[in-house]
């Protein structure tokens, strides 16, 4: 949703040159280095104070029932997207995955576009992620599985997974995936932001921790080395980021120099256009991690808040990022069966084989905004929203005058 607006730095805490009618060719040089600061800001100002949400309809459990032909509702998404145009939401943060891409890439290409024609029907711009290291890493597909019974997540699936992942000499596999949907989209204006790799280096060690790959975060950092490059050569006029995660007491885990997972944070910080991170922290950890991340001086985007047993609340977080012009977008949309309501301990049930520790609606919801019927399951948390964002409007309509 491009504008001409005021400065407006997001801040994210711890991711169509043809076939497409009425979108511009490219125009712009090949750019294979990391944008400079100048221009990441300018990038900034094109867009109003960015909130939103992590988006899969209600009647997908994971990536692969949301974009496999069978299973793909553009009816659904389009309700859904609906309700959050409604309450005023601008961006939603969408992932997509390597399989149906290498099954069909012009069916799947054909699913996109009209992703992106629905979501620009309601004024809605799209942070896309190409990777995603969290749940389960053995992704198949066909008919996904039925939701486990008051489990957190229980369908999610990791693109590439495992056995792609953990083999080093198999990471190529994935260059034309890549490739192939950043330069269709490059200068689409639809397309807001790449967020290139969710979480790499999760181990998911309670739910998945016997199917994971050795020395994982190693092997997701040589994963998004290639994968930044990639993408770079593509020269899109979005800009490419990974998101920082596993904020805790203020600092990111993996301090050590040594330790692969702070070579995987610090190249994360040091190769993204703009700063994106998670924080389901509370207020004071979340305020600690983000005037770190403010020295780095780039706009800034959390691309994952929102665990209410947790202290991460609408109330306590968003106020924050409005203060600070940081972008947020929030875990879960409608109610569905990805069961993102029911907290990540859930999963507890499972590796104990007790049957439904969380079978009846958790209070509070873990994640998530809405009931499955569009209304709200906090009336306050959406007016909330709804406030905050007609006082930034109101700001920026002043400060442009």
């Amino acid at each position: 949703m491009k504008q001409s607006v005021p400065s407006i730095f997001l801040v994210i805490i711890l991711v169509l040159p043809w076939g497409m009618i009425g979108h511009a060719q490219p125009t712009h040089q090949i750019d294979t280095e990391r944008w400079t600061t100048a221009r990441a800001t300018e990038w900034s100002e094109q867009y109003p104070w960015i909130v939103g949400f992590n988006y899969v309809p209600k009647s997908a459990i994971n990536q692969l029932e949301m974009w496999q032909q069978d299973t793909f509702d553009p009816t659904q998404i389009n309700q859904e997207l609906e309700w959050a145009s409604k309450i005023g939401f601008n961006m939603v943060r969408v992932f997509l995955h390597h399989i149906p891409w290498m099954e069909n890439s012009e069916g799947f290409y054909q699913r996109i576009d009209q992703f992106l024609s629905i979501a620009d029907t309601h004024n809605i711009d799209v942070m896309f992620v190409l990777f995603d290291d969290v749940w389960n890493p053995m992704p198949k597909a066909g008919i996904q599985p039925s939701p486990r019974k008051g489990v957190h997540n229980s369908g999610w699936v990791q693109s590439p997974g495992a056995e792609i992942l953990g083999n080093l000499d198999r990471h190529d596999e994935m260059e034309p995936y890549v490739r192939g949907i950043v330069s269709r989209y490059s200068v689409d204006d639809r397309v807001a932001i790449w967020d290139l790799y969710n979480e790499p280096g999760n181990l998911n060690a309670i739910p998945y921790g016997h199917s994971e790959v050795d020395e994982k975060p190693r092997f997701s950092l040589a994963l998004l080395k290639k994968t930044f490059a990639w993408a770079r050569e593509e020269s899109p006029s979005q800009p490419l980021t990974s998101g920082v995660w596993r904020l805790k007491k203020g600092s990111w885990r993996g301090a050590s120099v040594n330790d692969s997972g702070a070579a995987l944070f610090n190249f994360m910080l040091e190769q993204s256009d703009i700063i994106t991170f998670h924080s389901y922290e509370d207020r004071e950890n979340t305020t600690t991690a983000v005037s770190y991340l403010e020295t780095l001086n780039r706009p800034m985007i959390c691309t994952e808040y929102v665990a209410r047993s947790h202290g991460s609340n609408f109330d306590t977080i968003l106020p924050l990022f409005a203060d600070k012009n940081i972008g947020a977008m929030h875990w879960g949309f409608v109610s569905g069966k990805t069961q993102t309501i029911y907290p990540w301990r859930s999963w507890v049930s499972v590796i104990r084989f007790w049957d439904g520790l969380f079978s009846d609606s958790p209070n509070p919801w873990h994640h998530d905004l809405l009931y499955s019927d569009g209304t709200a399951y906090d009336p306050s948390e959406v007016d909330l929203i709804t406030s905050l964002m007609s006082k930034k409007m109101s700001e920026q309509a002043q400060n442009s005058q």
